[in-house]
C-alpha cells in the first residue's frame, strides 16, 4: 500500500473554506484506499464505488468539521460511516455482537505466508486472496470494520476508537472476535488454506 499522501496546514485550511482544487488534491490521495476499503466492506464493486461517490461527497459538504490535522481518520470515519449505512439500507440479517463476550484481547494478526510465488502460485494466491475476502465479508458488520481497519489499513486502536466513536476495549474486543473466526474459517477448509491453517495454528502455540 502507498504511503499516506502528505495534506499540508495550507492546503487543510483551503479544504475547510470549500476549496474544490485543495479537496481534489485530498480526493487524489485517498481515492484508492477508500475504494478498497469500502469492497472489503461490502463486497460489491459498483457498491464501493457508489460508497466511495457518496463518501467524498459528503466529505467536501462537511469540510468545515474537518479538526486538526488527522485527515485519514476524519475520510475513514465518513467512509466507514457510509458503508454502515448502506449494509443497514440492504436490511441484512442483524449480527450479534459478541463485544461483552470473552474479552480475551487477541491481539495477533490474521498472517499470511508471504513466499513470492511463481506463476502458478501466484494463482493460487490469487484464489487464496479472494476466499480470505469472502470469509471477512462473513464476519459481523462490526468486526468486519475493526478488523479491516486495524490488519489490512493498518490504524492503532486508539485509532480506530476515534474512527468509529467506541472505546479502545470494544475496539480490542471487535478485532478479537473478527480474527477467531477467520482463523476458525481457515482451519475449517484445510484443502484450501492449508499453508494459512498450519501457519495460523503455530502463531497459536
Amino acid at each position: 500500500m502507498s504511503e499516506q499522501p502528505e495534506i499540508d496546514d495550507a492546503l487543510l485550511d483551503r479544504i475547510r473554506g470549500g476549496d474544490l482544487d485543495a479537496f481534489n488534491t485530498l480526493v487524489l490521495g485517498f481515492q484508492e484506499r477508500i475504494y478498497n476499503h469500502c469492497l472489503r466492506m461490502l463486497g460489491s464493486r459498483p457498491a464501493a464505488e457508489d460508497a466511495t461517490q457518496e463518501a467524498f461527497t459528503a466529505a467536501f459538504k462537511n469540510a468545515r468539521s474537518l479538526r486538526g490535522s488527522n485527515v485519514r481518520s476524519w475520510i475513514y470515519r465518513i467512509a466507514s460511516n457510509t458503508c454502515i449505512d448502506e449494509l443497514r439500507r440492504r436490511q441484512r440479517r442483524p449480527a450479534v455482537s459478541l463485544d461483552a463476550a470473552d474479552q480475551d484481547d487477541d491481539t495477533r494478526p490474521l498472517d499470511v505466508a508471504d513466499d513470492k510465488p511463481g506463476p502458478e502460485g501466484r494463482a493460487l494466491q490469487g484464489e487464496l486472496q479472494e476466499s480470505l475476502r469472502e470469509e471477512l465479508l462473513r464476519l459481523p458488520d462490526d468486526q468486519r470494520l475493526a478488523v479491516t481497519l486495524c490488519d489490512v489499513e493498518g490504524f492503532q486502536y486508539e485509532e480506530i476508537a476515534e474512527v468509529l466513536k467506541i472505546s479502545v476495549g470494544t475496539v480490542k474486543s471487535r478485532i478479537s472476535r473478527g480474527r477467531s473466526r477467520l482463523r476458525e474459517a481457515i482451519r475449517a477448509r484445510p484443502e484450501l488454506f492449508g499453508d494459512v491453517a498450519r501457519h495460523t495454528s503455530e502463531s497459536d502455540s
